[in-house]
């Protein structure tokens, strides 16, 4: 089973955690975070990303719209995610290519009905830079 289909998948189940998108410049960035439950056992094997009900993952990926048929294209992401008490974590991402897909993936843990504000920087280069700020409510599954 392929990443992407496992996550649309997910997203469509769990219509609160559906994929958001963003147009920065010439990019178009889908963003989604969800609790890493809702990974298959599997897909959490093979991209070596832990999978409880503690731990939610931020991926994102990004298309480059001035190409025809939207290619993915690589960028630097940084971002943060900070609760509602202020407590800030920088989190890392791996980048995963599956065939002419590229994902950008970081885990982060979690505590029940936590409100998490995510601020994602995202650079392209010429192709654009800019910032997404979201905010997500997550729930402990055990």
């Amino acid at each position: 089973m392929k990443w992407i289909t496992a996550l649309v998948i997910s997203l469509l189940a769990f219509p609160s955690w559906a994929e958001q998108a963003k147009t920065i410049k010439d990019l178009e960035v889908h963003y989604s975070a969800l609790n890493s439950t809702f990974l298959t056992p599997q897909i959490a094997k093979n991209y070596k990303l832990k999978r409880n009900g503690y731990t939610a993952i931020l991926n994102i990926s990004i298309l480059d719209r001035s190409k025809a048929g939207k290619p993915a294209t690589e960028a630097t992401i940084n971002a943060t995610s900070k609760n509602l008490v202020g407590n800030s974590r920088k989190l890392a991402f791996n980048e995963i290519k599956e065939g002419d897909a590229i994902y950008y993936i970081a885990e982060f843990p979690i505590t029940n009905e936590e409100n998490i504000t995510f601020d994602i920087n995202i650079d392209a280069g010429t192709k654009g830079a800019g910032t997404i700020k979201f905010n997500q409510k997550f729930y402990v599954e055990e």
